[in-house]
């Protein structure tokens, strides 16, 4: 009998007072129904039951869920960062993260994280566009201002990026993702726009053909959300600031100086 290979995937959900929206349920049916799957949970610094919550889902999937702990709020940013670091030091050439709320729903999650396995892309981003068929519900400001802050982000990163901010990103372990994690984001709001950024800048830059985006098929805002649109203009400065590293990373000048060395 032939047996086939399950690619390890590890899966960074940063946590900051989720306690009473961590659905322990739908995580263990995302673990039993994706092959391979590792669960890299941050509880980054909360103040509620979350970290208990956390570790009810690692005892009832052990060796499946690995349980991080900021000792201070740190920030979604960094949370993400070691993570996603954390996974790769795992051994994991498949990782990406996604939001505690599952907004994406466990389903979803699960077909990218196929498509990935089967794709050449080294990155695969989750996009919330509104199709005849489609399942996406989104707060209607949220949306339009989504929309004009993705188009500002294409014009910076020279990407016809349609939603930068999908909580579900899936990356392929390169040279180039190493390097972008070397050093923590500087931005608070959008590190996903940076990440993108280190991405396609400095000497391991991936090709933009490289880069995927697949619409979801469904996908719900969740109202209690801790994202305003208020934030939409420290979000603006941190794009100014993106771009200025960006051009100096592309010069030689600047961006993370040491990649973790690459896993056989």
């Amino acid at each position: 009998m032939t047996h086939q290979t399950v690619v390890a995937q590890g899966l960074v959900v940063p946590c900051y007072n989720e306690a009473f929206r961590l659905d322990v349920q739908q995580f263990e049916r995302l673990i039993d129904h994706a092959p391979g799957l590792q669960l890299f949970v941050v509880d980054d610094g909360s103040t509620d039951n979350t970290r208990a919550v956390l570790g009810a889902l690692q005892r009832a999937r052990p060796g499946r869920v690995h349980l991080m702990v900021n000792g201070s709020n740190q920030g979604k940013a960094e949370a993400v960062r070691r993570g996603l670091s954390r996974a790769l030091e795992a051994g994991c050439p498949i990782v990406g993260f996604l939001d505690a709320d599952l907004a994406a729903p466990v389903d979803e999650v699960v077909r990218l994280l196929g498509q990935m396995r089967e794709s050449d892309c080294d990155a695969l981003l989750g996009s919330r566009v509104r199709l005849l068929g489609r399942q996406i519900e989104r707060n209607e400001i949220r949306h339009y201002l989504g929309r004009a802050f993705a188009t500002a982000v294409s014009l910076v990163l020279r990407l016809g990026v349609y939603d930068t901010q999908c909580g579900l990103k899936l990356f392929r372990r390169t040279p180039s993702l190493e390097a972008a994690l070397a050093e923590p984001f500087m931005s608070r709001w959008v590190f996903d726009v940076e990440l993108l950024s280190r991405l396609m800048r400095g000497p391991f830059a991936l090709e933009a053909h490289r880069i995927h985006e697949e619409p979801l098929h469904s996908w719900c805002d969740i109202s209690r959300s801790k994202l305003r649109p208020s934030h939409m203009l420290g979000a603006g400065v941190d794009l100014v600031r993106i771009a200025w590293r960006g051009h100096q990373r592309a010069r030689g000048g600047g961006g993370p100086r040491k990649a973790m060395a690459p896993r056989s």
